[in-house]
């Protein structure tokens, strides 16, 4: 009796002892690279050796979906758009317009604009770069060597700093980019729901 109450208690116990393959498993997910900003994720692998890589912020991992190059040339023309637009945005509310608009909000910028048919003159200038953007992002992802984002101006901004530098301000407009990208899509909504210029409350 004493060995049959020995032997099933040793059965019930072995259930507990994890396998080779259990502890093989966890050690490596304890040895995978977790994402700075995700801690719960893992690191997105793609976004080594770009600026902001230590943050490994890409919950959606779409970096293994597309080029990196290409993402961050995007990321890098939207975050300079919206840093003009939320700037363009409050200038005119505080009454900087321009001379054939008075009196016009930010928010109504864009009906007035369409009425007196001014969006054209708007539309080709920004077409031609769009063209001329496209052809660098093409030959960037066929190996030309240019970096994401440089057109060749504001260099001289960067000239005897160290990379360490450079790469801090690289950082400062990554940052201040997707700010100001939620920025005026905030600053925007609020003042067309509140009908209030700046500070949109």
């Amino acid at each position: 009796m004493k060995v049959l109450l020995f032997a099933t208690f040793a059965a019930s116990t072995v259930a507990f002892i994890p396998t080779s393959n259990k502890v093989e498993s966890n050690a490596l997910l304890a040895v995978k690279e977790k994402s700075g900003a995700l801690p719960f994720l893992p690191y997105p692998e793609n976004l080594r050796g770009y600026v902001g890589e230590e943050i490994g912020f890409d919950p959606l991992r779409i970096s293994d979906y597309f080029p990196m190059d290409y993402l961050r040339e995007a990321e890098l023309k939207h975050s300079r758009i919206a840093m003009l637009a939320i700037t363009g945005f409050i200038a005119v509310d505080l009454g900087f317009t321009l001379p054939f608009a008075q009196g016009v909000s930010s928010a109504d910028a864009h009906n007035f604009g369409v009425e007196q048919g001014l969006f054209g003159a708007v539309g080709i200038p920004i077409g031609v770069f769009e063209m001329v953007s496209w052809l660098a992002v093409q030959e960037m992802l066929q190996g030309s060597g240019r970096e994401p984002g440089n057109f060749g101006f504001g260099l001289k901004y960067l000239d005897g700093k160290s990379e360490e530098n450079i790469k801090k301000v690289k950082m400062w407009e990554l940052l201040n980019g997707r700010l100001a990208m939620f920025a005026i899509g905030g600053a925007a909504t609020q003042s067309v729901l509140t009908g209030h210029g700046f500070p949109y409350v």
